[in-house]
């Protein structure tokens, strides 16, 4: 018996409206295998709809989304439309409406992939970053005053709540205690005199609670250098909103591609529908050329696939991408090669095929 999940997928702009398409089919070759029925609801919000709107979405987007199990999520982000106009208007209300307030990103060096750091060895990275995606740095609170005047001054407040720190740094202690058992904090105590201080406080009380794991702290200035000179030593990083944001691109990069980094903006109490998407933005300068690579969508697909609680199938599409790497030419531009969307994602449907019939 099949079991059916309403899906609400938002191609957005770029090069969203290509890997969106690419990842569906993958997940939908998967569903078949493992039983899934997975009913797709395709939503225009975009640049393109503000443009002719005004708004990002419609007034009633949240409630639409409400009715669905989970998000899947292309790329926002177009010439024309302020960034911050994108991202305020579609991407942020959906993270705090729904309690979205863990961002994970795996930091994995995949198969018959090179990273650039010269002494990494094949498949020697293999972390996962855990992100506060609800407050931290990115708050509404602050302003703007004497604005076109030569005393013109910009305020943003960070806002830290015990509440809000403590739920993500569980999360991230829980994972550690099912990974190797070890857990980084980034943090700035030594400049930034009273967020940082009070995320480390947080950070050693829970560590007290939590012995079976080691705990370490990291400055971000240095925990970024680690990411390049000595990234194996990590298996979850907890950072705060903006920390995890840098670190987690500067983890794509170290694994060979920003092009094939995934995402979940996570609701862990499952009380709301979890967000999928993968790192990169909408690329408006390939746009329409055929040259998306679609792995980071499909692999975000995946881990909707293990959020639903369909960790075979979850483990057949990332094999398929794994045995497409390692064992084929294949390659969009991004990785060196000259394959199509198109062409990547025909190859990554065979793999899985022969994924599943191998298992």
């Amino acid at each position: 018996m099949d079991t059916r999940y309403r899906i609400a997928t938002i191609p957005g702009d770029g090069i969203g409206s290509e890997v969106v398409p690419a990842a569906v089919e993958v997940l939908e070759r998967a569903g078949s295998h493992f039983g899934i029925r997975l009913e797709w609801t395709e939503l225009e919000w975009s640049c393109e709809y503000y443009a002719r709107t005004g708004r990002m979405m419609p007034e009633d987007g949240l409630d639409v989304l409400r009715e669905h199990d989970q998000i899947f999520l292309g790329a926002v982000g177009y010439p024309g439309v302020p960034d911050h106009v994108s991202l305020w208007g579609l991407l942020i209300p959906i993270r705090r409406t729904f309690r979205q307030y863990v961002n994970l990103r795996p930091v994995t060096l995949l198969p018959g992939i090179e990273s650039p750091l010269r002494a990494v060895p094949a498949g020697g990275l293999d972390f996962v970053v855990v992100r506060e995606n609800n407050e931290g740095e990115y708050s509404e609170v602050g302003g703007r005053i004497s604005r076109g005047t030569p005393d013109e001054a910009a305020m943003q407040q960070a806002v830290f709540t015990r509440r809000g720190v403590e739920r993500v740094m569980r999360y991230a202690f829980d994972l550690a205690r099912s990974r190797k058992g070890r857990l980084a904090s980034a943090t700035k105590s030594n400049g930034i005199i009273h967020s940082m201080p009070f995320w480390d406080e947080i950070f050693r009380e829970l560590g007290a609670a939590h012995p079976d794991v080691k705990t370490s702290e990291y400055h971000i200035d240095a925990l970024a250098a680690l990411f390049v000179l000595d990234p194996t030593r990590f298996d979850v990083v907890v950072a705060s909103n903006l920390f995890g944001d840098i670190l987690t691109d500067l983890g794509a990069a170290i694994i060979g591609s920003i092009g094939f980094a995934p995402s979940a903006n996570l609701n862990p109490e499952r009380e709301f529908p979890s967000m999928f998407e993968p790192v990169h933005g909408s690329a408006p300068d390939i746009a329409g050329t055929g040259r998306a690579n679609p792995i980071g969508q499909v692999w975000a697909g995946a881990m909707m696939l293990e959020h639903l609680g369909h960790a075979d199938a979850a483990a057949a599409v990332i094999g398929a991408v794994s045995h497409v790497l390692a064992e084929t030419g294949v390659r969009t531009r991004d990785l060196g090669g000259t394959a199509s969307t198109q062409e990547m994602t025909a190859e990554l449907l065979k793999a899985l095929d022969q994924e599943v019939a191998a298992r």
